[in-house]
């Protein structure tokens, strides 16, 4: 029952969030933790491609496509403008205007990709380890503009397999990692996972992936 118990807790424990020092160190020993049975995750914005800028920059867009008024909107570089910021940026937006901004927003994202930057110290781990290890895309990106933007970099082939957005009954939101794991039917103990959102890193710990094997960008 102690061992049950403890490892409860282990799960459910949100991660400290590691120094700039400690996570360069991490990834320039990546090799360490990597064996041939090594299954590799990575999560695309805002760890494998910086994709913040053209994110905002769609939204911004397509809220002055649908409202018709420039609503001076500022980019924060160090949050992620989403659904949540778009009601808080844009007051008594109606349900429709909201739901057709997210709809334009996804059109637009194209006219941005030269916004986009890759994260050539992932990219790097990702190039070397594609040719010997399952190297998967772990994201929470609708499909069509995770597939245009690993496109735009040339990225497409590097991957085994590709897993995108998610949803569960009452759009509830799925654990990505726990999916990805139950579809590969891979031994959480080898995985390393490469992260840039803590709840996200609190999910993988959550599937059973070893916190250890959490890289976070």
């Amino acid at each position: 029952m102690l061992g049950a118990s403890v490892a409860t807790t282990r799960k459910t424990t949100t991660p400290r969030r590691k120094t700039m020092n400690e996570a360069k160190n991490e990834t320039e020993n990546i090799d360490n933790k990597i064996t041939t049975d090594t299954v590799l995750f990575f999560d695309m914005d805002g760890t494998l491609i910086d994709t913040n800028l053209a994110n905002f920059l769609s939204y911004k867009k397509a809220i002055q496509s649908v409202t018709k008024y420039d609503h001076d909107l500022t980019n924060n570089p160090n949050k992620r403008f989403n659904r949540s910021n778009l009601k808080n940026a844009v007051p008594n937006l109606t349900e429709t205007e909201y739901e057709r901004i997210i709809q334009e927003k996804e059109k637009y994202y194209n006219d941005f990709l030269h916004e986009t930057k890759l994260n050539t110290k992932i990219a790097d781990i990702l190039f070397k380890y594609s040719k010997t290890n399952k190297t998967v895309l772990v994201t929470n990106c609708r499909k069509d503009r995770a597939m245009t933007t690993l496109k735009h970099f040339g990225l497409t082939d590097k991957f085994s397999d590709i897993f995108c957005r998610e949803f569960g009954d009452n759009e509830n939101k799925i654990n990505k990692f726990q999916s990805a794991i139950s579809k590969l039917g891979v031994p959480p103990n080898l995985i390393v996972a490469f992260e840039n959102e803590e709840v996200e890193i609190s999910d993988a710990i959550k599937s059973g992936i070893e916190i250890d094997n959490i890289l976070i960008v």
